[in-house]
């Protein structure tokens, strides 16, 4: 699995939780939810992405 397909399946991961979350707890989820939104469409523009630095950084050892 490339890393670019990683980020996508811990990005929709991560949604999905954050939804499900937000529908049985509390709307605040949903923040979180904005949050990997914003951090997915900064990386488009900047191709900086934390989670690529970390998932690099995992393989290489």
């Amino acid at each position: 699995m490339t890393i670019e397909n990683q980020i996508r399946a811990f990005a929709g991961t991560f949604i999905l939780i954050s939804v499900a979350l937000a529908h049985f707890y509390s709307p605040y989820w949903l923040f979180f939810t904005v949050f990997v939104g914003l951090n997915l469409l900064q990386s488009s523009f900047t191709k900086f992405c934390p989670l690529e630095i970390i998932l690099r950084k995992i393989q290489n050892k």
